[in-house]
């Protein structure tokens, strides 16, 4: 370990469990430090032994798992294994690890997967305006002047956390026509079914889109539910990247 953090951060960046789970244990008494129960929001510092039901907790470079995965279509960005189409089971790694950014169930494409909380915290900043590349096909011809103005930003209906209904306006984005009916899309916002609701403003309905790129990390030629280990290079390069944006 590097720095200070929350004892439940801790956990999760061992990939032992999410936060959420790490205090519910904490609050089962199951957690300690340095021989004496652990209390929420504790922190922890180097040096400190943490232990789970006895057994020691350690943080190294090993937990930094990051894969490159491409979700097929009809596969759902959700940990609950009462969803039998669930990501995790999908991806079946051996280590526990989340996604970092959604796709919806209908479209493709990379997923970052890792088990470190804080690398996902970070990536999914909206205010650092990562860059997320897709590849789209509508459903009729494109209009060069519609992508023009969906480049320029829309209005478009989101559900707020209060439960309501409310329009934002998307920032303005990077799009090249690509075919008749097919385009890419450069975005620095993930706003739920942004794509979608973008190209619904125009009257297209998307038949097919597909992420191939999250910041500096590409799908390349992964076959659908397939996953690589992103290499040390890409991991450089996208630590670099979140250290610039801080």
């Amino acid at each position: 370990m590097k720095k200070t953090m929350r004892v439940n951060k801790y956990l999760q960046a061992a990939g032992l469990c999410s936060r959420r789970a790490a205090d519910d244990m904490i609050r089962e008494g199951r957690v300690t430090v340095d021989g004496r129960t652990a209390v929420l929001g504790e922190l922890i510092d180097d040096g400190m032994l943490v232990c789970v039901d006895g057994k020691l907790i350690a943080v190294t470079d090993e937990h930094r798992v990051v894969l490159a995965f491409n979700k097929p279509a009809g596969i759902v960005c959700t940990e609950d294994k009462r969803e039998p189409d669930n990501v995790i089971d999908c991806l079946q790694y051996p280590k526990r690890v989340t996604y970092a950014g959604r796709l919806d169930k209908n479209s493709e494409g990379l997923l970052i997967m890792t088990g470190d909380g804080e690398l996902i915290e970070r990536m999914m900043r909206g205010r650092n305006a990562h860059e997320k590349e897709y590849e789209v096909t509508v459903d009729r011809d494109l209009h060069s002047d519609d992508l023009e103005k969906m480049a320029c930003g829309v209005p478009i209906a989101i559900e707020a956390r209060s439960g309501q209904t409310e329009t934002v306006t998307t920032r303005s984005c990077k799009i090249e026509q690509t075919g008749a009916r097919t385009f890419r899309i450069v975005l620095t916002q993930g706003l739920n079914r942004q794509i979608r609701k973008m190209c619904a403003r125009f009257g297209y309905e998307v038949v097919q889109l597909k992420r191939v790129r999250v910041m500096n990390i590409r799908l390349g030629d992964l076959a659908p539910g397939q996953w690589r280990e992103v290499t040390r290079e890409e991991l450089d390069e996208l630590m670099q990247i979140l250290e610039q944006s801080k």
